[in-house]
């Protein structure tokens, strides 16, 4: 018997579709598509592009793009290597943070350490800045916030040493959040033997000792975020495979499974994936944007229902309890069925909300 809930439409905060630049792996259209069939109304778009997003002319043509392609609400982040300061007064205004990589990541995209405590001088206190940071990384980010009050989220945390770390940051007063991802919910370095580079990621997939010292302190986790890394079944398959999974279409039914096994509540996972994304990015809500779910319907996760370019899960072949109906954006609706009911480009740019 069917159980359908309403939920609020979701926000991801950390995604990567790939367009402009490898539209191949993914595009605005494609990936949009891929978040509505998640539940998803409303996604952040990361700027590590082959072309990186750090320059007003690059954002705008990233902007003018996606205008022409995009279903549902698109936002982006900017980037920096440190080198483009004078930018971020032309930027402020039409992005809603600004990403740094202090780590191994796709694309080396790595800004340079001496360079990181200029860019927290001179990015805007009330905006956010996202960091990849492991081991040293993260404490070196925490020693930088507690000298410049800067707002920091911490992308894709799970590791049990990082939580400690960013509990205690948090308890010593420091406006610091942070998110993890499904991978690190639901997979082990066990599935990287298993799976191979379709589990190959960064930050690497944790212990299992890790997965069940995130589960115990689920509540601490401010947001779930996708982490929506869509590259080819060939790239992953090459001698030099890509860092990174897709996830829009999969991170709400594993949760719903895993609220249907009692591990989490759905009340904390509209706190994760809506409520303090909502808050930690200032963005603005639409109560008559939601989704409706069937909480009792099962099925399994199969690469050729996937919406995203890429075709391919690591989650494919599980079972799944818990379906997205129907998805409604400022009271229309736009997905029903497993069909987008929409025209390309008929989504909107998010523009961050300006603070008194």
């Amino acid at each position: 018997m069917s159980k359908i809930i309403k939920l609020p439409g979701l926000i991801d905060p950390h995604v990567h579709l790939r367009d402009p630049g490898q539209t191949y792996k993914e595009d605005f259209y494609t990936g949009t598509s891929a978040a509505l069939a998640g539940g998803y109304t409303t996604i952040l778009d990361m700027p590590n592009n082959l072309a990186p997003v750090t320059t007003l002319g690059r954002l705008e043509n990233k902007i003018k793009i996606a205008k022409e392609k995009i279903l549902c609400d698109v936002g982006f982040h900017f980037g920096s290597l440190g080198d483009n300061l004078d930018e971020f007064e032309k930027i402020s205004e039409k992005v809603i943070g600004l990403k740094l990589y202090l780590s191994q990541t796709t694309g080396g995209f790595i800004i340079p350490k001496k360079k990181a405590e200029a860019v927290f001088r001179r990015w805007p206190k009330n905006k956010v800045i996202l960091v990849h940071a492991e081991n040293k990384m993260l404490d070196y980010i925490i020693k930088l916030v507690s000298v410049f009050k800067n707002k920091v989220y911490i992308c894709h945390v799970g590791r049990k040493d990082e939580i400690i770390k960013i509990r205690k940051a948090k308890d010593d007063g420091l406006a610091i959040t942070f998110g993890t991802t499904p991978h690190y919910l639901f997979l082990t370095n066990k599935d990287f033997k298993k799976n191979g580079p379709f589990a190959f990621m960064k930050p690497p997939l944790g212990s299992k000792k890790d997965q069940d010292f995130l589960w115990k302190n689920i509540r601490f986790v401010d947001v779930i975020e996708s982490d929506h890394a869509p590259h080819t079944i060939e790239e992953k398959e090459s001698n030099r495979p890509p860092f990174g999974v897709p996830g829009l279409e999969t991170t709400l039914p594993l949760l719903l499974t895993a609220a249907a096994k009692g591990r989490i509540t759905i009340e904390q996972i509209v706190e994760k994936c809506y409520e303090n994304p909502a808050k930690i990015f200032n963005i603005k809500t639409n109560e008559k944007t939601h989704s409706e779910v069937d909480l009792n319907q099962e099925y399994v996760i199969e690469n050729k229902n996937l919406k995203t370019k890429c075709g391919w899960s690591p989650f494919a072949g599980w079972k799944v309890k818990g379906k997205v109906k129907r998805v409604f954006i400022r009271g229309k609706k736009v997905y029903e069925g497993e069909k987008v009911l929409l025209k390309p480009g008929s989504g909107k740019i998010l523009q961050p909300i300006k603070e008194s």
